[in-house]
Formats: C-alpha cells, sequence, structure tokens
C-alpha cells in the first residue's frame, strides 16, 4: 500500500518542483491556511512549547510567533521538493554563506583538517547542506534516520545528495567516520533530536529541563576533529544565509559534557533571534529527567 501511495504521489512531487518560486509560494500560503485553521496540525504542541521557552512573552506574541512558524513550515517543506530541479546556481543564490564561512571551511581544508558540523532543524537545514557541497572543498556527509518507506526514502536520498553530500545512516556514523579518516571531510549532525533521557545531557534549555544528545561530543572526541557551529538565518520568504563558527579546536582537550553544553547555548540564541524558524512541531520535550539533579 505504501509503494502505491508513492507511485501516485511521484507525479505530484515532480509537479511542485517544477513550479517557479512565485507559485511555489501560492501553494504554500494554501498549505498554512489548511494546516493552520482547518486541520489544526499540532497547534497544541507547538503553543504548549512556545508558552514554555518564552514565558515572558504575551499570549498575542506567542500566537504571531505561531502563525510565522507554520507559513515557514509550509515553505521549507516545498522548498525541499525544489531541490530536485533547482540550479546550482539559483541554490547559492537562495541559500549564501557568508564570506567568514566559506573562508573558515577554506582554511581548514587547507590545513586538510576534517571537521564535526552540528546545527539545529533551523532555517532550511537541507538547502544548508546542498548549498555546502556546491561551495565547499570538503566532502559533506549527514548523518540521518532512514525511513521505513524504500520508495520515499529514495526519494529524499536523492534530494540530498544530488549536488554530492554524501549520506551516513545514524547506526553507522562511527564507523563510516573511521573508514572516512583518510579523506578531508565534514559530517553533519542535527543535535537537538530528543534522546533517550538515560543517555543524555540534562541542561537548561529555553527555560526547561532539556534532555540532549551526547553523540555529537563522543564522536568528536574519539575522532578529534573539530566542531564547528552552523547557524542557518531566513533572511526573507525563499532565501537564507548560512554562518559558521568554531565551537571547539581540540574536542579531547574539553570537559565531558563541555561541547554539547556549547552547541545548544549556541542554538538557544538563534531561536531565540529568530524564534518562528525552528521546528516546534517536533515534540521536544516529552522526556522528563527521572534522577535528581
Amino acid at each position: 500500500m505504501s509503494s502505491i501511495i508513492y507511485y501516485c504521489l511521484q507525479p505530484v512531487i515532480y509537479g511542485v518542483a517544477l513550479l517557479p518560486f512565485r507559485l511555489l509560494y501560492l501553494l504554500s500560503d494554501a498549505m498554512y491556511v489548511l494546516l493552520y485553521y482547518v486541520l489544526s496540525y499540532r497547534k497544541k504542541v507547538v503553543m504548549s512549547n512556545l508558552r514554555a521557552s518564552f514565558p515572558d512573552k504575551s499570549d498575542t506574541e506567542l500566537k504571531r510567533i505561531c502563525k510565522d512558524f507554520y507559513h515557514y513550515l509550509c515553505d521549507m517543506f516545498l522548498e525541499t521538493f525544489k531541490t530536485l530541479t533547482i540550479s546550482k546556481a539559483e541554490m547559492v543564490r537562495r541559500c549564501s554563506f557568508t564570506p567568514a564561512t566559506v573562508e573558515l571551511f577554506n582554511q581548514l581544508a587547507e590545513q586538510k583538517k576534517s571537521t564535526v558540523l552540528v546545527m539545529g532543524h533551523k532555517g532550511n537545514w537541507e538547502w544548508a547542506g546542498n548549498t555546502f557541497s556546491i561551495l565547499c572543498k570538503q566532502q559533506l556527509y549527514v548523518i540521518y534516520h532512514p525511513l521505513a518507506n524504500k520508495q520515499f526514502n529514495n526519494l529524499m536520498y536523492k534530494m540530498r545528495t544530488r549536488f554530492g553530500t554524501k549520506l551516513i545512516a545514524m547506526q553507522d556514523t562511527f564507523r563510516e567516520m573511521v573508514k572516512n579518516r583518510q579523506e578531508v571531510n565534514a559530517t553533519a549532525f542535527i543535535a537537538d533530536q530528543s534522546p533517550q533521557p538515560a543517555t543524555a545531557q540534562w541542561t537548561t534549555f529555553l527555560h526547561q529541563d532539556t534532555p540532549v544528545s551526547k553523540g555529537t561530543e563522543k564522536i568528536a572526541q574519539k575522532m578529534n576533529y573539530p566542531v564547528v557551529y552552523v547557524s542557518v538565518i531566513r533572511i526573507k520568504r525563499g532565501y537564507y544565509s548560512v554562518k559558521a563558527s568554531m565551537l571547539v579546536e581540540t574536542p579531547t582537550a574539553e570537559n565531558e559534557g563541555a561541547i554539547t553544553i556549547s552547541h545548544t547555548r549556541k542554538l538557544e540564541q538563534d531561536i531565540m533571534e529568530q524564534p518562528a524558524t525552528w521546528l516546534w512541531s517536533h515534540r521536544r520535550w516529552k522526556h522528563k529527567r527521572t534522577q535528581p539533579v
């Protein structure tokens, strides 16, 4: 049945990918009305997350952020499909890297230093990966969760690898990084998932007791790769700017938990500066700490 659904949707997906951006965003506006006003898709989850994260904001402000988030979510969903047809030039124009970011990655490549990239579900992280593979000298690997549906997984694989990015299934991360250690590369981790509480680093994030995965830190220390934090900032509709900064140059010199706390603080700052462009519909705080602080 899932295969039938995929083959029925395939012409629609490619039809969306072929739309000019003006029509793409008209379609996104219609999706917004459907998701927000008709289906109320995860609206209770979004508002609950926003109220807990911004206790000082008024209900009017929170509702404005909520509406802006749904607009952004619909845009990003359709922008992801656009990756199937967008040109390299248009990709770089719409998701640009700051000059300092390009220089940072050029320096790391010249020094033959592979790196760990860490970021959150903010801005258009899919486009950021594509632009990296177009502009930067390093081979980019992205850690991902394979989808259960084989056809949809292949479609996402095609979109993410079209400009040269390679994917590593999460369960294979360390083994593949060791295998690739002879090349100069960058491995991207999206570190704001909701991990199992027992193995997580607990910290305060957006005013809430929050478990954070320690996987990025542990692998960076095992490989002793510099850790670079990546911000994806929405400039205006359909346009993003990517800014990267060195987080830790020598991970083995850091105390346990320091890298995890550091990249979590950077993401928190990004979200507070541009709150509507983070994935609020995710049940980020579904786990509670069971052990005493």
